[in-house]
Order: C-alpha cells, then structure tokens, then sequence
C-alpha cells in the first residue's frame, strides 16, 4: 500500500492544497479529477517523486516501483525504437551482467577462504535470489508485442527515435513503463497522442495486467473504462469515491445539492440570530442571550460550496450558407511520399449536411486526405470542394497560424459577428481565459492555449464544410462538450479526425476506415464502428 500523508503546496503564500491523506492500494485504477489549475499535475508529480510537497509525506515499501509518464518528454535520439523500449528491462539486464562477471571472478580467483571470496559468493546468492524470482520471459517478444499494441509497424522497430514525433516517443515512453510492471503507474493525459486502436490496447492493458493505476484524462470514455475509484481536488482538498467517473459526477452533484440547501438553511440560521442580536443589543434582561449568540456566530464553521461552472452557455455556430450537393467529390486519388505509398485509388463523395469520420491508426494518411482535400498537397487523381464550399478548417497545426501580436480578445473580436460579440469574455471564460488572460498577447499563450484559442475562432466562423483534425488534444472535458454540442447543432458538413471515443460518439453517420493504403466506407455511425472495431481488433491483440 502507497500512502499520501497530509501533503500541502504552498506557491507564494498561495495553497494549492492541504492537509490532503489518502491510500493507494494494490488493482486501485484512480481517476484524478479537478479543474485546470487545481493541483491534479502537481500531486502526481509528488507522488512520482519529482516534485516535493511542502509539507507532508508519501509513504511507500522500499522495493516497490513506481512509474510516472508526464504531459511532456523526450526519448535518448542515439537509440533504436526497440533499444529505447528494451531499457524497461535495464535493471534485470544489469543485474544479470553483474552476476555473469562475478561469477567469471569466482572461477579465476583461488583464495576460498578469504573474506572478499565470501562476500562475492554472498553478493552471488543475493542476486541470484532476486533474478531468479523474476517471471521468465522472452523479453524480446514483450518488447515487440508492446510496440505493435501501441502503433509501431516491426519496420520502425530499427529505426532512430530521433525520426519520430513527440507524440510517438511518447508511446515509446509508455510502452517502456507497460513492461517495468510497476506497483504504481502514474499516467498524466496518456491518449493525446494514440489513435483509437491503440488506446483500446492501453485500456485492456491497464485492466488486465497493470496493477495499481493513477490517470488524469480528459478522455471520458478512457478513464470510464480503466478506473474504479475517482479522487476530485478542489479548494484545496480532495473528496475520494470508490466509483468511475460518471457515477462519480452523480455522487458529486448529489454532494454540491447537499452542500447547497445546508448553506442556505446556514444563512437563515445566521440571519435569524443576527437578527435578534440587533433587536436586543442593548436591552439589560437579553444581555446573556445576545453574548450567546454572538460567541455562537463567531466559531460558527462557515458551509462552504464547491466550485462549479454554472454558467448556462451554448455556443452555435452561424447558419450554413447553402453549399453544392457534393462539398468534396474524390475519384482514383492517390499519394505517395517517395517510395511510401499512403493511400491509392481512393473514390468517395461526402453529401451536403452529412458528418463523417476519418479513423484509422495513425500514418494510415488520414491528416493527408484532408490536406489533399484543402489542396495543400500534390496527389494524383481527382479532388474537388463542390459549389460555394466555404471551408472551416482545424489542422494539427493551427495554433501556429495566429496573428502573434493580437491579444486574445482582439483575436476572437475579429470574427465574432452579431449578438455573439457580447458575449465573447464568456465564450473565452469556458474555453479557460479569465480573468487578465483575455489580454494576453497570443505569443505569450502556451501551445495548448493557443489551440484552445483558434477553436474559440472557428466556432464564431459562418461556413458550411467543417473539417477538424484532432480538435480535443488540449480542451478538458467541459470545452470538448461545448465544441460537441455545436457540431451537433451545425447544420453543414463536417468531416473529423479524432481518437477521442465519447467526443466521437453520436456525431457522425458514416465512416471512412483508413487501414493499410485503402480507404474504406463504412454506412455505419460512429458508435456501431467503434463498437465492432473494438471487437475485431481485440481478437487480433494478444494481450
């Protein structure tokens, strides 16, 4: 068992929490839920040991292993993909060189009766103890099996990590602490950066062979899956439920109702006594009564509510103007990059008003085929935007493409049309820019801020062919639930490419299917996809 012991942070005289005790026991799979900036990143990072607490403890058994995979890291570029995995093995690797060279020392050596010679053979038993104990395997074949599940191809098994993106050395990270088979794993925003299918391996992995778990996600679906337990920080302390995420959000708002109608009966408890006390101040014979309730009132302990976005926006987007009948009309397209054939003799026609989904695993050309479709590549065959297709387009890369010397304000003022002008501090405030933010030039915003902040820019944008790329990578769960219901109220086309499973669900009528230089359409929605996808490919993992 890990033990968190009435750790506090203070930054500057600030809490950020106190007093906060809990216990981590062996299969717990914890969800750590908070707003953004309530400490969830901090109290991982104390319990994984990189940060320390200012005050407190976290207690823990001297052999067990705990494993922690931040928001952000960088892989060693002078490895291999399968040498920079195979580290997870580094101390078993190292323990049985050290016993290899001992014992080539016991079998030069001649002098059995010294007391070096005894502490080599001593050093010997230990190790062979521990090494022995260890569950045989071929760790080879954990190595492949863990790449595979998590998206590499064997032919990027040799490759350098240095060829690959930060989010596929993340999964090299990941798959490095999967095979450790830690007492704890410590995961911070895992499914940003896999697709669908190698998410579905991360979740069976967790349930079926992980032991005990910690994840902050903005995946509903994910930590619906994996946890059993849901520790929400907030106002600088925790409430701990033994319940997944949505039971948790019944249990929480059962809390909030409770605290609600005790601070309102508390109100009119303290009204009611204020009341008498500046009624009889001063009388002679109710001078005991009113000391009385004014020390009662003093050491009155306050009910307190918990922090809640109440505010009741929903965001639309502007009506459609009226496109052609076909907005992307594709026949024989093709794309190589050199001698990597992506996709080929791809032929599919998106009707005016339907949603569609791209989904595949990642490097199957899905962020290609929308780049081929907003003519920002060289392909062969045939891609057209139909008649008046005005394209609302969300790349990978879009924060990159924001004037740098607007504020934020400025940014989004520019677009905003009507009415919605008004309301554009509260449209800002529940994508998580309050307060001075909203005067932030955008070159002093953060990567994930300024995502968020051209999101905000194409919600306000009158178009009638929607194409988003991966839109949910840096919107927690309240922003991704407020761009989800104005896609369902858009009434143009849309075609998205997301890994995000409950951000997917109910959004779309039809699937295209990228696998393995095909594209396959799927007239199925979203939801049947996943569910028979799931299935399928479960047969094929061997976990």
């Amino acid at each position: 068992m890990i033990s968190v012991d009435a750790i506090a942070v203070e930054f500057s005289g600030d809490t950020l929490f106190s007093d906060v005790t809990f216990a981590i026991n062996e299969n717990d799979k914890i969800a750590l839920m908070g707003k953004n900036g309530a400490g969830k990143s901090t109290m991982m990072k104390i319990i994984a040991g990189v940060q320390k607490a200012t005050r407190g403890n976290v207690r823990y058994p001297s052999d067990n292993v705990i494993a922690y995979l931040p928001q952000h890291l960088l892989t060693d570029d002078n490895s291999t993909v399968f040498e920079e995995t195979s580290k997870a093995f580094k101390s078993i690797f190292e323990m049985r060189d050290e016993m290899d060279s001992l014992n080539k020392e016991l079998e030069t050596r001649t002098d059995y009766e010294s007391a070096e010679y005894m502490k080599i053979i001593e050093k010997v038993t230990e190790l062979g103890e521990k090494f022995y104990a260890i569950e045989d395997v071929n760790y080879d074949a954990e190595v492949e099996k863990a790449l595979k599940g998590l998206g590499f191809k064997a032919e990027d098994f040799n490759r350098p990590t240095s060829e690959f993106s930060g989010g596929w050395r993340m999964r090299i990270e990941l798959a490095k602490i999967l095979l450790q088979k830690p007492d704890l794993i410590l995961l911070d925003e895992p499914t940003n950066h896999i697709d669908i299918e190698s998410v579905v391996w991360l979740e069976n992995f967790l349930i079926n062979k992980a032991k005990a778990v910690i994840v902050i996600s903005h995946d509903r679906a994910f930590i619906d899956n994996i946890t059993n337990r849901t520790i929400e920080v907030t106002m600088g302390r925790i409430y701990d439920y033994k319940a997944t995420y949505s039971h948790y959000l019944q249990l929480r708002a059962d809390r909030r109702s409770h605290q609600v109608k005790a601070y309102e009966e508390q109100r009119k408890f303290i009204a009611d006594n204020q009341k008498f006390i500046d009624r009889f101040k001063g009388t002679y014979s109710k001078t005991n009564q009113v000391s009385s309730r004014e020390r009662m009132l003093e050491k009155l302990v306050i009910v307190e509510i918990d922090e809640v976005d109440n505010s009741s926006l929903r965001l639309k987007f502007p009506p459609a103007p009226r496109s052609g009948d076909y907005p992307v009309i594709a026949k024989e397209l093709a794309k190589s990059y050199g001698d990597k054939e992506v996709f080929k003799d791809v032929t599919m026609t998106i009707s005016r008003g339907e949603k569609v989904s791209f989904v595949g695993r990642n490097g199957e050309g899905k962020s290609t085929m929308i780049k081929a479709i907003m003519d920002e590549i060289d392909y062969t065959g045939k891609c057209d935007l139909g008649h008046n297709a005005k394209v609302g387009y969300f790349a990978q890369n879009q924060a990159s493409l924001l004037d740098s010397n607007l504020t934020v304000f400025q940014t989004v003022d520019e677009v905003a049309k009507g009415d919605i002008r008004t309301q554009i501090k509260n449209i800002l405030g529940r994508f998580m820019f309050g307060g001075d933010d909203i005067d932030k030039k955008v070159s002093m915003l953060s990567g994930g801020e300024k995502t968020r902040l051209a999101m905000v820019k194409l919600l306000l944008e009158p178009v009638n062919l929607l194409i988003l790329d991966e839109p949910t990578n840096h919107l927690d769960l309240k922003s991704k639930d407020v761009l989800k219901d104005a896609l369902l109220d858009f009434d143009g086309t849309l075609i998205l490419v997301s890994h995000d499973r409950d951000f997917l669900q109910g959004l779309s009528e039809k699937v295209f299917e990228f696998k393995e230089g095909r594209v396959i359409e799927h007239f199925e929605t979203i939801d049947a996809f996943l569910e028979r996808n799931r299935i399928d490919n479960l047969k094929e993992i061997d976990l």
